[in-house]
C-alpha cells in the first residue's frame, strides 16, 4: 500500500497514528424493508429528525440519514433501502443501539401509543443496579436500548455489537481505531462480560459496545446490519494502522485507501477481527453518502 519513505515506517510510527487523529464516530448503516415506515416510526416514536434522504434509481436503493443533531457534530443512523427487498436477516451478532433520555417511562409510553413501534422491556431498574433502561423494537427487528441518563449532547449513544474474543477486540480497537476503554464490566451471574469504547466519555458521545457472552466465539452477522463509519484526518495513515494491526489481531482491509469514483471523498473500509465492517471517511467529507 505505501511506497518510498513511507513503506521504511517503523511499527512504531504507524501506531503514533491513531493516538494522534481527531476521529469521530459518524453514522451507522443499515438495511431496511421500508425506508418511509421506519422513517415515522424513528421520527414520531424516538424523536429523532431526517437529515437528508436521497433516490439512487439508476443503482435501485434509496438511502436516509437521521439523528438527533446535525452530522457535523452528531452521530446519525443512515438507513438503505434496496428496490424490492423487504426483509432481511439481522443474525445474532447484531445487539442494539441505544437512545439516552432523561425520561425513559415518559419516552417508553410514547413508543407504546404509537402504531410503529414496540416496547420489549418494560422500564425499569437493571438487574443488580439502579440505571433505568428499557428496549424497544423497530419494525425490522432492531432493537434500541433506551437509557435514563441526565442531558447529554448525543442520544443516540450506543452500537452494540457481540464478539467472540472481548480482549482480543479491545486490543484492536485501542490500536487499529485509537478508541479508549471506557469501562469493563464482568456480570458472572448472567455469563457475560462488556467493554465499552469510545473517542470521549461515554454522557458525551456515542460508544461502541462489545459484549462477550461466555464460550460463544463466533455470531452469524445476517445481511442486515451494514457498517460503522468513522471519521479520521487520514485516510491513507489510518487504513495503514489497521493494516498493521490486523497482521497480529486479525481482521481484513477491504478496500485501500483513495477517492470514490466520481468524487474527490476519500474512504478505505476493513473487518475487525470478528468479521464487524468499518468505514473510514475522510472528516471533511463526513456528510457524503456512501452505500455499500
Amino acid at each position: 500500500m505505501a511506497s518510498g519513505s513511507e513503506a521504511e515506517k517503523s511499527p512504531e510510527v504507524v501506531l503514533e497514528w491513531p493516538k494522534k487523529d481527531k476521529k469521530r464516530l459518524l453514522h451507522a448503516v443499515y438495511r431496511v424493508g421500508d425506508l418511509d415506515r421506519t422513517i415515522k416510526c424513528y421520527t414520531e416514536c424516538f424523536g429523532m429528525k431526517l437529515l437528508r434522504k436521497r433516490d439512487v434509481p439508476e443503482e435501485k436503493y434509496t438511502n436516509a440519514f437521521l439523528g438527533f443533531g446535525p452530522e457535523d457534530t452528531n452521530f446519525a443512523l443512515e438507513l438503505t433501502y434496496n428496490y424490492g427487498v423487504d426483509k432481511y436477516d439481522i443474525g445474532a451478532g447484531f445487539g442494539h443501539f441505544a437512545i439516552a433520555t432523561e425520561d425513559v417511562y415518559k419516552l417508553a409510553e410514547k413508543i407504546k401509543s404509537s402504531c410503529c413501534c414496540k416496547i420489549t422491556r418494560e422500564p425499569g431498574p437493571v438487574k443488580g443496579g439502579s440505571t433505568v433502561i428499557a428496549f424497544a423494537q423497530d419494525p425490522d427487528g432492531y432493537m434500541f436500548e433506551l437509557i435514563q441518563r441526565g442531558p447529554t449532547p448525543e442520544p443516540l449513544c450506543q452500537v452494540m455489537l457481540r464478539v467472540g474474543d472481548l480482549d482480543r477486540s479491545i486490543k484492536f480497537y485501542e490500536k487499529a481505531l485509537g478508541m479508549k476503554l471506557l469501562r469493563k464490566k464482568d456480570v458472572p451471574d448472567y455469563k457475560y462480560t462488556i467493554a465499552m469504547l469510545g473517542y470521549a466519555d461515554e454522557d458525551k458521545t456515542t460508544v461502541i459496545e462489545l459484549t462477550y457472552n461466555y464460550g460463544v466465539t463466533e455470531y452469524t452477522k445476517g445481511n442486515a446490519y451494514a457498517q460503522v463509519a468513522i471519521g479520521t484526518e487520514d485516510v491513507y495513515k489510518s487504513a495503514e494502522a489497521v493494516e498493521l494491526v490486523t497482521k497480529e489481531l486479525g481482521g481484513k482491509i477491504l478496500r485501500q485507501p483513495g477517492p470514490l469514483p466520481g468524487l474527490n471523498t476519500k474512504i478505505a473500509s476493513f473487518l475487525d477481527p470478528d468479521g464487524w465492517k468499518v468505514v473510514w471517511l475522510l472528516s471533511s467529507c463526513s456528510t457524503i453518502f456512501y452505500y455499500c
